[in-house]
């Protein structure tokens, strides 16, 4: 019940947040969207650093690490943090100055403007949502995992709660979760979700490195910090402190998955809140090293959880999702738990606060104001649809978790290959003047046609580790098995060449204004 309590009031406190921000917006949609550009360097860092740590990289980190080794760190981690930062610099930047420039909201009102066609749009907006979607399912099913494992044993009652070790159950917990985020998300809009955004980045950063320490100390039973490390990893088989067996092809196919940050709408709509281009720059040299800080614990945490002197049930690699959650009921008291659960659902909400405004961004600005209706809609009623488009997929992802409750780490991966098989879009529409709308479509076609034609034969999820070309075919054609991400990319990629070069270029005032000063 402790733990419990301390989850209980840090909700509270983010609605309270949420209250202060409402009660200081400027009544105007672009307000609620968009914080009016008025967000400076210090927390554009940590909203944006906020809203890309996700479950993915806390619970899903340390579940694969425990699965896999210490090689996940290699794999996504170190790539993460360098390409990240390329993608503010070489996409943000120039994203942020077209939007302001042009007056733009969102990226779908930037691909339609640069290629001057609506359909594109209409053919990105179902797309972009069904992805934001299954982003979205990676925090909704951590949550309720870590807030169920973390408060076992709380109520004595027997039935719903005995069923899950009489703890919250986790459909209950996500629920909460939703409901909390979507509350402080409809009253302060974008100013609200960056104030949480910063608020909890630092909570999950400082909580994070004291449940590392925690764990380690826990471990190693030194007074010594340094020495309870090196027992801890000790105590740690060597299969799990080697790289992964799974070859170069599947290493070098994870360095795509990062640029799926450039894509991603939430985050577009976070660098348009910037108050100007030099806002970025403490984003670009800051963001790896705060990669470094969240995503070492995690993966060490999720190795060290493999040894037997961590005394976690046998059956917890059926569970990877529950990992962090476990060491923390293992080795922390009760308040510390509870404060440590308190982190973790601190990185998971950062993401989804973002992830629900962006989609009634979207609604509102890709759907009813495009489409005849921007002349009858002043900005309350723009809020309005905005807070009830948002509703409405808070209900729509909660179903959905309820009956996807896969791996947090192999939902993460397909959602980010999806984006990441649009990066050549967004990157060919900023420094490609060849570029054609039908090229633009050929691409999300590919992209789309690709991903889920793999995600069927992968079984929808379930398949954990599911590679293309498979194995019968990687031999037949001498091509070795790769991440289907690989698969997506290279399909999107030529498909965006080839018909780009055989269609009629876009037409000089197009390319004037989205080129200025080149011929």
């Amino acid at each position: 019940m402790t733990q419990l309590g301390i989850i209980v009031a840090y909700l509270a406190l983010l609605l309270v947040l949420g209250v202060v921000a409402s009660r200081l917006s400027r009544g105007t949609s672009r307000d609620y969207m968009l914080a009016s550009h008025s967000i400076g360097p210090v927390l554009l860092l940590m909203s944006l650093f906020g809203t890309t740590m996700t479950a993915f990289a806390l619970v899903g980190s340390t579940g694969q690490a425990f699965l896999a080794g210490v090689g996940v760190y290699g794999m996504l981690a170190s790539a993460s943090g360098i390409i990240h930062s390329l993608c503010f610099f070489l996409i943000g930047v120039k994203l942020w100055a077209i939007g302001r420039r042009c007056g733009h909201m969102t990226q779908i009102q930037f691909f339609r403007d640069r290629l001057q066609s609506d359909t594109v749009g209409l053919l990105l907006f179902p797309i972009l949502v069904l992805l934001v979607i299954s982003y979205l399912l990676l925090g909704v099913v951590a949550s309720g995992t870590v807030v169920s494992s973390v408060t076992a044993g709380a109520f004595e009652s027997q039935g719903w709660f005995a069923d899950y070790g009489h703890g919250v159950p986790p459909s209950l917990a996500s629920a909460v979760v939703c409901m909390v985020v979507m509350t402080y998300v409809f009253l302060g809009g974008m100013r609200g979700t960056a104030w949480a955004n910063a608020f909890q980045t630092c909570v999950f950063m400082v909580l994070g490195v004291l449940t590392f320490v925690t764990i380690a100390n826990g471990l190693g039973g030194t007074d010594s910090f340094l020495e309870n490390l090196k027992i801890a990893t000790a105590q740690v088989s060597q299969e799990k402190l080697s790289m992964p067996k799974s070859g170069p092809a599947i290493f070098f196919s994870f360095l795509l998955i990062p640029l799926s940050v450039a894509m991603f709408p939430h985050v577009f709509q976070h660098w348009l809140t910037a108050r100007s281009a030099k806002a970025f720059r403490l984003s670009i040299v800051v963001h790896p090293i705060f990669i470094m800080i969240v995503w070492l614990p995690c993966v060490l945490i999720g190795v060290w959880a493999s040894s037997p002197a961590a005394g976690l049930p046998a059956d917890i690699h059926l569970r990877p999702n529950t990992v962090l959650s476990a060491m923390v009921q293992q080795f922390a008291g009760p308040v510390l738990a509870g404060l440590l659960t308190a982190g973790i659902l601190a990185a998971i909400m950062s993401s989804l606060d973002s992830q629900f405004l962006c989609l009634g961004t979207m609604f509102t600005e890709d759907i009813v104001a495009h489409y005849g209706y921007k002349d009858r809609l002043d900005d309350r009623r723009t809020v309005q649809l905005a807070r009830l488009f948002i509703v409405s997929m808070v209900v729509l992802t909660y179903v959905l978790s309820l009956l996807l409750p896969g791996s947090v780490f192999n939902l993460g991966l397909w959602s980010f290959s999806g984006f990441t098989g649009l990066f050549p879009l967004v990157f060919a529409a900023i420094y490609w003047r060849r570029l054609t709308a039908a090229g633009a479509m050929a691409s999300v076609i590919a992209m789309a046609g690709t991903w889920l034609a793999l995600f069927i034969r992968s079984k929808m999820v379930d398949s954990k580790h599911y590679g293309f070309p498979e194995k019968a075919l990687s031999e037949a054609i001498g091509i070795p098995t790769m991440l289907p991400v690989m698969t997506i990319f290279i399909a999107s990629s030529v498909a965006l060449v080839v018909v780009s070069l055989l269609t009629r270029p876009p037409s000089e005032e197009t390319l004037k204004r989205y080129f200025p000063g080149k011929s």
